[in-house]
Order: C-alpha cells, then sequence, then structure tokens
C-alpha cells in the first residue's frame, strides 16, 4: 500500500504540541491526517462519523466502542496513545481484523512524578494554604510529614515501580500489592510485597496503579473504603473506573479517609455538578498525569511509528492484538 494514499485520524489533542516536527513527518508519510479539533475525547457517535475511509487511528482515551467500529470501511490498526486500552473494545477490533497497539511505559515517569506531587500536596495541603494566602489570611496550617509514614502502592507494574523508586528517598515505608509482579523487582528497591488486606489497613496513603479489568473496576469501594487505615488518604493517577466515587465520598464525610486526590474520573470532563467538586478534602487535577513533554513525545513518537508500520504490513513494536 503505497504511503500517500493512507488517510490517518489523529485524536490526542496534545498530538505534535511539544514536537511540531513529528506532526510534519506523519503529515508527509500519509495521503491525508485527520486531526480532532474538539479539545475532548471523543464520543462513539462521533468517532463513527469520523472513521469512514480511515485506514490509521491514533487514540486518545475516545470511546472506541463497537458502535464506532462498525463505520471503520478501511481501518487496519488503532494506536492507543498511552498504555490503558480499557477504552478500546478489543473484541470487536479482533473480530474485525484491527490491529490495536499502546506506548508502555511512555508515561510512567510523568504519572508517578503527579502521583508524589499530589501525595505531597495532601499531606501539607497545600491547596488550602494556597488559598487562605490569597485570600489574605496568613493560617498556621500544621501538615504531616512523609517520612515514617507507610505507602501502599496497588498495582506495581511500571508506574507503580517509578513511584516507590521516587518515594524512597523520602524514608517512608512501601507495601505493593499485584498478584502478577515479581517480588525480586520490589525487594531490590526497598518495597515489601503483601497482599490487599494488609496493604489497606497498613497504608497511610494508598495510591491506585491497575489497570480496569472486570476485577478492578469499582474496586475502590464500600469495602474498600472501610477497610482502609482510619484518617489514611487515597491517590488516582490510573482511571477513574477503579473509583467508585460515590463510596470515596462516603468515606470522606464519615471521617474513615482524611482525604484523596484523584486526576481521573468515571465521567470526563467531569459535570460542574458533580459532588466531588463540593468536597474540600478532594484535591482535583483534570486528567494531567501524562501530560509533560517528555511523555506526551514519547507517546506521539511510538504510536505513530507503531500506526505506520501496521499499514506499511510491518509488525507493531507494542501490539495489544
Amino acid at each position: 500500500m503505497d504511503p500517500k494514499t493512507f488517510r490517518i485520524l489523529v485524536t490526542p489533542t496534545s498530538f505534535g504540541r511539544m514536537d511540531p516536527g513529528l506532526r510534519r513527518r506523519l503529515e508527509e508519510q500519509s495521503g491525508a491526517v485527520v486531526y480532532n479539533e474538539t479539545g475532548k475525547p471523543l464520543t462513539a457517535s462521533q468517532l463513527k462519523e469520523l472513521l469512514p475511509g480511515i485506514d490509521g487511528y491514533i487514540a486518545g482515551v475516545d470511546a472506541v466502542t463497537e458502535e464506532a467500529l462498525e463505520a471503520a470501511d478501511r481501518l487496519k490498526v488503532v494506536a492507543r496513545y498511552g498504555v490503558g486500552v480499557d477504552k478500546v473494545d478489543l473484541q470487536a477490533a479482533r473480530r474485525r481484523g484491527i490491529a490495536v497497539t499502546n506506548t508502555p511505559g511512555a508515561n510512567s515517569v510523568s504519572v508517578a512524578e503527579l502521583t508524589i506531587g499530589l501525595i505531597l500536596s495532601l499531606l501539607r495541603k497545600l491547596p488550602n494554604a494556597t488559598a487562605a494566602t490569597r485570600a489574605g489570611a496568613w493560617p498556621r496550617i500544621n501538615g504531616l510529614t512523609l517520612r515514617n509514614k507507610c505507602v501502599g502502592i496497588l498495582g506495581f507494574g511500571a508506574v507503580g515501580r517509578c513511584v516507590a523508586r521516587r518515594l524512597a528517598p523520602f524514608d517512608c515505608r512501601l507495601l505493593a500489592f499485584d498478584p502478577y509482579a515479581e517480588g525480586s523487582a520490589a525487594g531490590a528497591i526497598g518495597v515489601t510485597m503483601t497482599n490487599l488486606e494488609n496493604l489497606l489497613a497498613d497504608s497511610d496513603i494508598v495510591t491506585l496503579h491497575v489497570p480496569v479489568t472486570d476485577e478492578t473496576r469499582d474496586m475502590a469501594n464500600d469495602r474498600f473504603f472501610a477497610a482502609m487505615k482510619e484518617g489514611s488518604y487515597l491517590i488516582n493517577t490510573a482511571r477513574g473506573e477503579l473509583v467508585d466515587e460515590s463510596a470515596l465520598l462516603r468515606a470522606l464525610d464519615a471521617g474513615r479517609l482524611a482525604g484523596a486526590a484523584l486526576d481521573v474520573f468515571g465521567q470526563e470532563p467531569l459535570p460542574a455538578e458533580s459532588p466531588l467538586l463540593a468536597s474540600e478534602k478532594i484535591i482535583i487535577t483534570p486528567h494531567m498525569a501524562s501530560h509533560t513533554d517528555d511523555a506526551m513525545r514519547q507517546m506521539a513518537e511510538m504510536a505513530t511509528a507503531d500506526c505506520l508500520a501496521v499499514l506499511r504490513g510491518e509488525k507493531p513494536r507494542h501490539p495489544v492484538i
């Protein structure tokens, strides 16, 4: 297939922002490139309008459902911009012979850095301190040190390991639970592998770094929060679907949890009427963990390379299916 006949859909709004040369190279190596101009992830109905006639698709966190893929009459590949593929109907893609790829490890450091920033912001009450000072007050705000605290890392893949490595110099105790991780990797960086029950009971801070599966969806529910150490904190920079948001609010209102920091939500953008926005115990950020120069550049390069490889009839470096 002549590269100049490729029609490629690119939906991550950050594509090419940090490296305009990549955008230029993609356009030079294809017949036409269609960009997402909405500034938001696309719905299934929006994709359904865009996918006819498209050969390659560099995808953000759009709703790549069976309904959307039904309209894809020429699509050969969905190159996911990031590691999670929970928004992609993999079975529907497989039935249609559509390859799906992702970009493992590209944003691990960026997500880990935001995770640690959110932990420190919660413990030192930085949003409250900033707001009060801007309002003309000069409050004495007592915070918590990270030293000697216990941090539970739920999920010990690429991001979980990055978090652990960066937390180690803070002289805190590190626990991790991941039934698929090797204990030797944890021990090398001072992490103790344990079961979920012990991690929740012992941790002052629990941070989520697992994919969305049937087993993990809404895993942070009433039962989960009841098992957490009283006065502890929850961090979620992974996927909004991991947390039952109503259960989280109940745990915060009851004082079971002292606070939470969320970068991801069940519905994005977060609706203006969401009760999460009204809680002063929650730090909220707009799904920005991977939005750094380094992560965006790597995700764009990896997704572009695999998209073009599949269209040229070559094997992608990072296949999911």
